[in-house]
């Protein structure tokens, strides 16, 4: 069973590198359509869920190490999110700029929107830069509010769940208004597919789903009882798999996408991240051959390394990796050398080094 003073999860750091994978074959299928069955474009249609994956891991491990203590005092919470922001912004910032340099810088307001993050929470400005850097803005709102959504669960789970839904109606009220007033041209928050697929507010499921298991793991939650004794991993696994699925029935054609229509996008930001969660408890609590393997030294490499492996496999670094070498396999394999050097020789030591300073303040 889980060993409750433990601080790390392995199996769970070498999960994102499945998770990276996944976004990975999520935007090289189209350079697939020719060759693989329609039903395989289909489910590949769907593998954005990866950054759900994404979204209900980090769910879990900011509410299990942090919980509500960054709530202590102002400085506790300031320290707190400079923490969670060197562990974004400097490579990001890097990669942006490096891109900048290259091919020229844009106008003063897309550059600010770009480097503070801002544009993600715009539908015209939130693939600007560096297209995927979307759910980084997603992740840093998470930051901003995860304390108290934790504080607020500890104390009544429908009271933090009336919070982020307020959040979420909040969001609606700005963005709709916005729209009234002049048309919202720059689309800030609206429409309502962009807020419940591009901004925290619409996918709060997906991290409260892993906040949840956190608090369950943390306080030994009599309902984790109710899950199978044994052979929970698999089953969440085919559960989880199972919803890509049925998501991918959604679709029209090879073209489309499930999440475009509400049953799609009901059943990735509702039902999906509860399965996920499960898969979560099974690798902390069953010992499998899949545990195994996401426990070994090589898949936590990966998985540590999955962060700057999101930001270079499609962007300006993988564009300007193809005018200089291409592999059949979209150069997945030298993708993966580029972000583990880029993890051991620049991600590591800078947060690191922050980091203890920032635990110095």
């Amino acid at each position: 069973m889980y060993n409750k003073s433990a601080q790390r999860f392995d199996a769970l750091t070498g999960l994102r590198a499945i998770a990276a994978i996944m976004v990975f074959l999520y935007h090289n299928r189209k350079y697939w359509r020719g060759w693989l069955p329609d039903f395989v474009i289909n489910n590949l249609n769907e593998y954005h869920c990866g950054v759900t994956l994404f979204f209900v891991l980090s769910g879990f491990l900011i509410a299990y190490t942090y919980q509500e203590n960054p709530l202590q005092s102002r400085k506790e919470y300031v320290k707190y999110i400079l923490i969670r922001f060197i562990r974004i912004f400097p490579v990001y910032l890097i990669i942006l700029t490096l891109n900048y340099i290259d091919n020229g810088f844009p106008p003063f307001n897309n550059a600010v929107y770009n480097y503070t993050l801002l544009k993600g929470f715009s539908d015209k400005f939130n693939l600007d830069g560096i297209p995927q850097s979307w759910s980084l803005t997603v992740e840093l709102s998470f930051y901003v509010f995860a304390p108290l959504i934790y504080q607020y669960l500890k104390t009544k789970f429908t009271k933090a769940v009336f919070f982020q839904l307020m959040l979420l109606l909040l969001t609606f009220i700005i963005g709709y208004s916005w729209h009234f007033i002049n048309k919202n041209p720059n689309r800030w928050l609206y429409d309502w597919l962009f807020i419940f697929d591009s901004t925290f507010f619409g996918r709060f499921i997906e991290f409260f789903a892993g906040m949840m298991l956190a608090y369950f793991v943390k306080t030994e939650h009599n309902l984790l009882n109710n899950l199978p004794k044994k052979n929970l991993t698999l089953i969440s696994a085919v559960l989880s798999l199972s919803t890509i699925y049925c998501i991918s029935l959604f679709e029209k054609d090879t073209y489309d996408q499930g999440i475009l229509h509400i049953p799609g996008l009901l059943l990735r930001n509702c039902l999906l991240p509860v399965f996920i969660s499960f898969l979560l408890y099974g690798l902390m609590t069953e010992k499998t051959w899949f545990c195994k393997i996401l426990s070994t030294r090589f898949a936590m490499l990966l998985g540590n390394a999955s962060f700057i492996f999101y930001l270079v496999h499609i962007g300006y670094v993988n564009s300007k990796l193809y005018k200089v070498h291409y592999t059949n396999d979209r150069n997945f394999i030298l993708l993966w050398l580029i972000s583990i050097s880029g993890y051991l020789l620049l991600e590591k030591p800078i947060y690191n080094f922050m980091r203890a300073r920032i635990k110095m303040l």
